[in-house]
């Protein structure tokens, strides 16, 4: 099955092996809130959106926005560009 997204969402997928630091030494805490940061891999966008993103971006958003989808048994998460928090750069 292949999504498109709509206008100015992003289809994400979540990663759950990256690491804690950046280049830059930049440590990313495990923290006690519920709501927290979480990174994102990028899927699909719009083709014609100008959302500052590419597919394969590793992007940083919270966990618990937006809507969550199952395509063939994996996790995606459908979020609209304004809830994207930062692109990491490797």
């Amino acid at each position: 099955m292949k999504i498109k997204p709509l206008l100015d969402r992003v289809l994400l997928k979540p990663l759950d092996n990256v690491k804690k630091t950046t280049n830059s030494w930049i440590y990313i805490p495990k923290s006690s809130s519920k709501e927290k940061p979480f990174v994102y891999e990028v899927i699909a966008i719009w083709t014609d959106s100008e959302i500052p993103v590419k597919v394969w971006d590793k992007i940083l958003s919270w966990q618990y926005s937006w809507d969550d989808i199952k395509i063939d048994w994996e996790q995606y998460k459908i979020l609209a560009s304004e809830y994207i928090l930062a692109v990491i750069e490797d």
